[in-house]
């Protein structure tokens, strides 16, 4: 085999293409499986831990205000006090400071179906009225089938600040309407509270409500879109949010991707949303990849340089060896290539003959099998010699692959190169091979052919093989040629 030249350049270059690509395949494979890895990580722990975290806060921090506006609403004294005549008035409101004080709600209040008074927690404000738009929400309340609704709303007793109402119903004993009662929290007392937990979590944390629209923001990094929609891919992930299951979700928001649980708050009415932007995680991961890339990229530029110095280095080597068969010491196809074309283009300049000979071993696979490889190889070394003794100096001989071999005769014709074959036909049919004192019967076909005008060497080989074709089907242990004129 000759790595010389162009074979050369070839071998480093595939070499090249292996290792690059197998090295790039490696590493991809490791960054989305780490990409991967972490989506899992954030996705199916990291944020659904979160979550939990902070819903066990908004449990303490945002439910209590509706557990305390349920036992108003159920108070015994609340509804005695109304059903007999809110005779009075300062009792109510000393009600409401306490529940106001105990709690430490932003206000309380109490609006009386009968009266239309709005009592709060340090005077009767004034009477709700059906015309007044502010008024608006007492009668929402009133035509309700549930117990409660949450709003925001300006606080007329605090300057109109705006303010989270638990708007709960008040019942009588026989279930009939009576008013509406609850406390309230500032909307910046909830938004301080969801900075907080954006600070402690490090997460982005907002409240959405079922049709989409974003009711609760923090600060900084918070959302600032009034409604789910405007976030890029989150509206259309939206309907896959449930309302009895949390979900975890990734969408591409501005260019980032952002990892987000979604989990419904039954006792708000509102899903509570968080996510994390990972492309903090994830440009780790990328300048992982980059790394391994560049230690790929060094150790294939050394592999290639070694690759080259080492063929370098044994190129004389390489070539001595690949003219002979290590077996057989006989010239390689390879080499008989070279030769035989040599003696085909001399025979056209001189106009001499240049006939082909094809051997071939008979049941050489039943000497393998019975005798075992090594006497295989005895043989084949055998008729080699056999052959080489039938020989000129002058003709070319080669181990043409396995059990073939293929002789060139230069200035021969076809009667004299029919006659060459008839004789390495016998001289390998009484050559008496034997390995380890046991008798190795062993015979060859052979086929001849003439090179014929304007005819190239792989057309005279291909003649020669046709002709041993025959010599086998006729039986083996014979020699044919293209004119079939010598039978044995």
């Amino acid at each position: 085999m000759n790595y010389g030249g162009m074979d050369r350049q070839r071998l480093v270059v595939i070499v090249s293409v292996l290792l690059i690509g197998g090295f790039l395949a490696t590493s991809l494979a490791s960054y989305f499986v780490s990409r991967q890895s972490l989506r899992h990580a954030v996705i199916d722990t990291e944020l659904p831990l979160t979550s939990d975290n902070i819903y066990s806060e908004i449990q303490k921090d945002l439910i209590q205000p509706i557990l305390i506006s349920s036992v108003m609403a159920t108070d015994t004294f609340l509804r005695n006090w109304v059903l007999d005549g809110e005779g009075d008035e300062t009792r109510i409101i000393q009600y409401l400071h306490d529940i106001k004080q105990r709690y430490g709600a932003f206000t309380s209040f109490f609006v009386s179906e009968r009266t239309r008074r709005y009592y709060h927690a340090d005077s009767v404000l004034k009477s709700v009225l059906e015309t007044e738009p502010r008024d608006e929400w007492y009668f929402r309340v009133r035509q309700m089938t549930a117990p409660y609704e949450i709003n925001v709303d300006p606080d007329l007793a605090n300057q109109d600040a705006m303010t989270i109402f638990i708007n709960y119903r008040v019942l009588d004993y026989q279930g009939n309407f009576i008013g509406a009662t609850g406390i309230g929290l500032t909307v910046n007392a909830v938004r301080g509270l969801i900075n907080d937990y954006q600070r402690r979590f490090g997460r982005t944390v907002y409240f959405a409500d079922q049709t989409g629209r974003i009711v609760l923001i923090g600060e900084g990094e918070a959302v600032p879109e009034d409604r789910v929609a405007d976030r890029g891919d989150l509206g259309r992930l939206m309907p896959q949010w449930s309302r009895t299951e949390t979900r975890s979700l990734e969408y591409d928001y501005l260019g980032h991707t952002r990892f987000l649980n979604v989990r419904f708050i039954p006792e708000l009415g509102w899903y509570l949303l968080v996510e994390k932007d990972a492309d903090g995680d994830l440009a780790e991961i990328r300048n992982a990849l980059y790394v391994n890339l560049a230690i790929c990229l060094l150790v294939t530029v050394l592999v290639l340089l070694a690759l080259w110095v080492t063929l370098t280095r044994f190129q004389k080597r390489l070539d001595a060896t690949a003219a002979a068969d290590k077996l057989t010491g006989l010239a390689t196809r390879h080499a008989f290539d070279i030769l035989l074309q040599q003696a085909v283009r001399d025979a056209g300049r001189l106009a001499q003959p240049v006939a082909a000979i094809m051997i071939d071993v008979d049941w050489f696979k039943t000497v393998n099998d019975s005798f075992g490889h090594l006497a295989g190889d005895r043989v084949l070394c055998g008729v080699a010699n056999a052959i080489r003794a039938s020989l000129r100096a002058s003709d070319i001989i080669c181990r043409w692959g396995g059990d073939e071999f293929q002789v060139a005769l230069r200035n021969c014709d076809l009667v004299n190169a029919e006659r060459v074959a008839e004789t390495i036909r016998q001289t390998v049919e009484n050559a008496g091979f034997s390995f380890e004192g046991r008798a190795i019967p062993a015979t060859v076909s052979v086929g001849v052919a003439v090179l014929r005008p304007d005819e190239d060497m792989q057309g005279l080989i291909a003649r020669a093989d046709a002709a041993l074709y025959q010599a086998k089907q006729a039986g083996r242990n014979r020699v044919r040629s293209e004119e079939m004129n010598l039978t044995v």
